[in-house]
């Protein structure tokens, strides 16, 4: 259903050093880099899609983050969304909820949510069971 979500940056070197680190600890590999227009693209080890890319915006302008928006990415259990959140906050991101069960979506839902290096909110959820 997902094609691809794109991020934007104004720090190509600092946000691809991030990035590789959160999507290192969720399994994603890098699949792909272009110089040139300074795209990075990872992808879920067991298919090639939905891709994440991390670029500078195609227009020239500012990467600019929006209100409301968020992109959640899948984590295969509850110590991947901490370990993901410990990494993200050792490396300057900022909290916007720490990891813990989220009820209010479904009795398994645990998350937790920070905004990336050029303000980006991402969120890491798994939505099994503990020990499941």
């Amino acid at each position: 259903m997902i094609s691809h979500v794109f991020i934007g940056t104004n720090d190509h070197e600092r946000a691809s050093a991030f990035y590789a680190l959160i999507m290192g600890e969720l399994g994603w590999r890098r699949r792909h880099s272009e110089a040139p227009s300074h795209l990075v693209i990872w992808n879920p080890p067991e298919s090639t899609r939905p891709l994440f890319v991390l670029g500078r915006p195609f227009d020239g302008n500012a990467a600019d983050p929006g209100n409301g928006g968020m992109v959640a990415l899948l984590a295969p259990d509850r110590a991947t969304v901490d370990r993901t959140y410990a990494i993200a906050m050792a490396e300057g991101a900022i909290c916007e909820g720490p990891p813990g069960l989220r009820p209010q979506y479904h009795a398994h839902y645990y998350g937790a949510y920070f905004r990336d290096l050029d303000g980006n909110k991402i969120c890491i959820a798994c939505h099994q069971a503990e020990n499941s």
